[in-house]
């Protein structure tokens, strides 16, 4: 199956590395998979198709999430931030599938910068929002999670001054996960993104190396602090960020 793809041994290695690493964190975090598998995976195939593929890969993850703790799930959150995740996704995919791969690029490192930056540099739990920040929050949300793969850590940072429980948040943010990517699963399909069979090939053939790094991520909550964790992760993705944007200056 796997000479059906137009990979080399030596190219395989780095996209399992880097798909495994990617659930790891998903496993810690609940969002993020583009964020690292993202840098990795562009050095071998658009950001067009890594995208699409990651998002049936986190399909199944989210899903895996939601279901042990669906109970938690606040529902008046969910949705008030459903609808504008929902207009931000539809945008996000008409300027995946229409933007240039080169622009796409710059983009994607930009935006993976920006993150990493705020990440590290964010420390303070910001003060209660107002609901009224869904529609911001849930839209820019949705577009960055259609046309970077990752618009969790809007939902995180939303969610995280509107609950004061943390299994709270953690659930409603799977639930919105879910939902996101069902709605983008949904908008690639009608797009004929996946008649390219070559593409549900790969994701089955990464589904193995998605269920090993989710269990590893689970098993890793139980010795490691998830902020700790997550800020190391952080520090990578920043070093990631500037050589997509170094590889762009330079191409």
């Amino acid at each position: 199956m796997l000479a059906q793809l137009s990979f080399s041994g030596l190219e395989w290695l780095p996209i399992l590395l880097g798909v495994g690493a990617a659930y790891i964190v998903f496993g810690i975090a609940g969002f993020g998979t583009a964020l690292v598998a993202g840098p990795v995976l562009i050095h071998f195939m658009p950001l067009s198709r890594i995208i699409p593929l990651l998002v049936l890969l986190d399909f199944v993850a989210a899903f895996g999430n939601l279901l042990p703790s669906r109970r938690d799930v606040v529902r008046g959150e969910l949705l008030r931030l459903l609808p504008c995740m929902a207009v931000g996704c539809t945008l996000g995919v008409l300027f995946l599938l229409r933007l240039k791969s080169e622009l796409l690029l710059l983009l994607m490192g930009l935006f993976v910068t920006a993150y990493a930056v705020y990440g590290l540099a964010v420390k303070v739990r910001p003060a209660r929002l107002s609901g009224f920040w869904a529609v911001p929050m849930g839209t820019v949300g949705g577009l960055f999670g259609a046309l970077f793969g990752s618009g969790g850590f809007l939902y995180a940072i939303y969610l995280s001054a509107r609950l004061e429980v943390k299994e709270q948040v953690r659930a409603t943010q799977s639930a919105l996960i879910s939902c996101s990517t069902l709605v983008r699963l949904s908008l690639f399909l009608l797009a004929g993104v996946y008649a390219d069979t070559s593409l549900l090939l790969l994701a089955a053939c990464l589904l193995p190396v998605m269920f090993i790094g989710l269990w590893v991520g689970r098993r890793l909550t139980l010795k490691l602090s998830r902020e700790a964790f997550v800020r190391l992760v952080t520090w990578l993705v920043l070093a990631s960020g500037l050589a997509l944007i170094g590889r762009y200056l330079s191409g």
